[in-house]
């Protein structure tokens, strides 16, 4: 457990860097969205692309605060089930 909260406390702890969703619609789908971002770049002049590029931007942004706020939601509902499971509403070993 200790190496887990060093890496946390270093810094080296980045979950969001390793997700990979296991959906097989996910490469799929960013193939997509970089064949329409082509033909989008193509098709507009260079400020609309830029507008486009903008408001994609804001999206992402958004979606990676509500993933944080949702990563945070778990971790927390994660965390009270461990206390529930090792010491909450009086239960005790060896008890069923």
């Amino acid at each position: 457990m200790g190496i887990v909260l060093e890496n946390l406390y270093y810094g080296n702890l980045r979950p969001n860097e390793c997700l990979r969703p296991a959906n097989s619609e996910y490469l799929n789908l960013n193939r997509k969205i970089s064949s329409l971002m082509d033909a989008y770049h193509k098709k507009l002049s260079r400020e609309e692309f830029d507008d486009l590029e903008n408001l994609i931007d804001l999206l992402g942004q958004s979606t990676s605060m509500s993933s944080a706020a949702a990563y945070t939601e778990g971790f927390r509902l994660g965390a009270m089930m461990m206390i529930d499971v090792f010491g909450g509403n009086g239960f005790k070993r060896g008890e069923q």
